[in-house]
């Protein structure tokens, strides 16, 4: 028998650099004292055929062998990996959108804080542009407002960008109609338990665990904006704040 195939398949880490749900699962894996193979799928040329062969779609992705599991519900990680980690209680759903308000607000005033020129560049590995990031903050809550309106969630909604000619006013325009968009339909709840289940490409999950992952990803995202404008020389106007993050599972790291 060869050295091969006596060798036991290793755990592999897909990610790319700025997702916030990559990050988060690197650092998990880390603190659990997990040996994994990490793998930059942007950097990788054969790390994206790789996944596409074995039917992954979006990132991160954890395999072993031929068998994967998307990292957007950390109880997949745990169940794939067959760990015994109790997973900490999401916000209540008042809570998380009470944060909600608060991350957006962020967010637009950041935006509104960069050159024009800036928003048209890219930051460090990832080949996304300051502007296009600002726009996915407000895009990742409206697909968590669509999944709740039962309209499901595609992995394609995370690729989209702004239009070319939008400007930071036009990002925080559109954005701060999402906000209301959301937080209208909070108001509107009569169930505010938000146990039922809705569709998303990450398969059927509790509502409650779905906004909780929108509320977090969000002020992930707005930590990195606000990391890109300062190493453009601005200084970012109250950024999120610890309090402000406190209960919300992000990253140690603000990029990774």
């Amino acid at each position: 028998m060869s050295a091969s195939a006596q060798a036991p398949a290793r755990i592999k880490l897909f990610w790319k650099p700025g997702c916030s749900s990559c990050l988060r699962t690197k650092e998990f894996l880390i603190k659990q004292g997990i040996d994994f193979v990490s793998v930059n799928a942007i950097a990788e040329p054969d790390a994206l055929e790789e996944l596409k062969a074995l039917g992954a779609r979006g990132l991160p992705v954890i395999t072993l062998g031929n068998r994967f599991t998307l990292c957007q519900s950390f109880g997949d990680v745990l169940k794939f990996l067959d760990l015994k980690v109790r997973l900490g209680d999401p916000l209540p759903p008042e809570q998380l959108f009470a944060k909600l308000r608060t991350i957006l607000d962020v967010a637009a005033r950041i935006t509104r804080q960069f050159p024009p020129a800036q928003l048209k560049e890219t930051f460090r590995e990832r080949p996304r542009t300051k502007g296009a990031l600002a726009f996915h903050i407000f895009r990742v809550v409206e697909m968590g407002i669509d999944a709740a309106e039962g309209k499901g969630m595609n992995v394609e909604g995370f690729s989209d960008v702004p239009p070319d000619d939008w400007t930071g006013e036009d990002i925080v325009a559109w954005g701060t109609r999402i906000r209301d968009r959301a937080l209208a339909w909070w108001d509107a709840q009569t169930d505010r338990a938000l146990k039922y289940k809705v569709s998303t490409y990450y398969g059927d999950r509790e509502l409650h665990d779905v906004l909780e992952r929108m509320v977090w990803h969000a002020a992930q995202h707005t930590r990195q904006l606000a990391l890109m404008l300062e190493d453009g020389g601005t200084k970012a106007d109250r950024p999120l704040t610890a309090e402000d993050l406190k209960g919300l599972p992000v990253p140690d790291e603000v990029w990774g």
